[in-house]
């Protein structure tokens, strides 16, 4: 038994619970050896973590400080990022047109659920004494399912918001030609994932504060390259990852080839921030500047590995059967993460090695936490929306019994 777990023995469970989540959110805001970067993530942690800025109201307020470039003299410099453009502009698809929206989506028929019952982590809450009967496992999947696709949900609208600040603020015509694109894309995700959980599952949960916390930073950042960090290979990272470990895992039709539409336009989105970055990094920035970047990248990437615990799930189903601390244990060792974790890090990781973010120093860092394994993996220059489809779909997560 650790010493927090000593001074929180015997404690009423809400106690336990809010110095547990406080003394949680100091290490997110301790955690990160730059000052610099820890600066810059502060008023987001704050905002998302501590005052929980997103559970509340209708709205909120991100105030953009990027500039805008406009060209004066309308140049194309970057001919793979306007072959890119053409490439996206010859696959965009309809969500309406092409998803057959009449397709009855049946929450109860174990052949085509939405999250299948081998996905929730049933046996570990069962091993902390926590036992569903079979109508609450069913129950129970489902609003994990809902969970998620709310989560995806969100996330594109950040992604929308973000793929227009890039829009505005990149320097080549090439990359505005491509970034329109992606704002069209990133609006047609918003839709059909809106449309799935109201007309589908009807439950929508609200914003996951470390989801927030990513997207805020990255939205309210002046740097035109963050921003294409945080969302062309941060972002887009986690959501290859969300997205490719659902595709595998459901059995529901109509959300499948969902989908695989939105995965094959991911694939060209990260190839976008790929191309400008590297570029960017490796011939424009200080060693001071790339260091900078490094250890803001390798913070949101344990961020995004950690933190995507479903305690909204937590708090409407066991808040006073379960602490917190413990069901964070059962998510972080629920084969499903497992699977969401390797599938998000065996894109992420190469791609940060390609734009020349992956110096020895911080390959240290990324050792300790048991990620470089993914090092020497192939980049998004090296792979086609069918490719990336190929690799989730080859990958089998652990099964455990439920």
């Amino acid at each position: 038994m650790t010493t927090l777990d000593r001074m929180l023995d015997g404690l009423p469970r809400k106690a336990q619970n809010t110095i547990y989540g406080a003394l949680d959110n100091l290490r997110v805001m301790s955690s990160v050896g730059n000052l610099k970067v820890a600066a810059s993530m502060a008023p987001s942690v704050y905002r998302g973590l501590i005052k929980g800025t997103a559970r509340d109201g209708d709205a909120v307020q991100m105030p953009g400080r990027h500039a805008a470039h406009f060209s004066l003299t309308y140049q194309g410099e970057f001919p793979e990022m306007y072959d890119l453009y053409r490439r996206a502009v010859a696959n965009q698809w309809n969500g309406d047109r092409d998803l057959d929206w009449a397709t009855s989506v049946d929450l109860e028929n174990p052949d085509t659920m939405v999250m299948p019952l081998d996905y929730p982590p049933f046996a570990g809450l069962e091993a902390k004494g926590i036992k569903l009967n079979d109508k609450e496992k069913l129950r129970f999947a489902n609003d994990i399912a809902s969970w998620t696709l709310s989560q995806f949900m969100h996330g594109e609208q950040g992604a929308l918001y973000a793929a227009a600040q890039v829009t505005e603020s990149v320097q080549w015509m090439d990359g505005k030609f491509y970034g329109a694109t992606q704002v069209m894309d990133e609006g047609r995700h918003l839709e059909v994932f809106l449309r799935y959980l109201d007309t589908k599952l009807q439950k929508v949960y609200a914003v996951n504060d470390n989801l927030f916390v990513i997207l805020d930073d990255l939205l309210t950042d002046s740097r035109w390259d963050v921003k294409f960090l945080g969302m062309q290979i941060m972002v887009e990272g986690l959501a290859l990852g969300a997205f490719g470990t659902m595709y595998n895992f459901t059995r529901e039709p109509l959300l499948k080839q969902l989908l695989k539409y939105v995965i094959q336009d991911e694939a060209r989105h990260v190839h976008y921030g790929v191309l400008a970055l590297r570029e960017h990094i490796t011939k424009e920035l200080t060693p001071a500047e790339v260091r900078e970047r490094e250890d803001w990248s390798y913070e949101v990437a344990l961020l995004m590995r950690n933190r995507f615990l479903s305690h909204e799930i937590y708090y409407e189903w066991f808040e006073g059967r379960l602490s917190l601390k413990d069901w964070d244990e059962v998510i972080l060792n629920a084969p499903s993460m497992a699977a969401f974790r390797h599938l998000m890090f065996l894109r992420l990781i190469p791609n940060l090695e390609y734009i020349g973010l992956m110096s020895d120093r911080i390959k240290a860092h990324y050792e300790k936490a048991g990620l470089t394994s993914f090092l020497g993996g192939k980049n998004a220059t090296q792979l086609s929306a069918d490719d990336l489809i190929r690799d989730i779909s080859a990958y089998r997560a652990p099964v455990t019994a439920h």
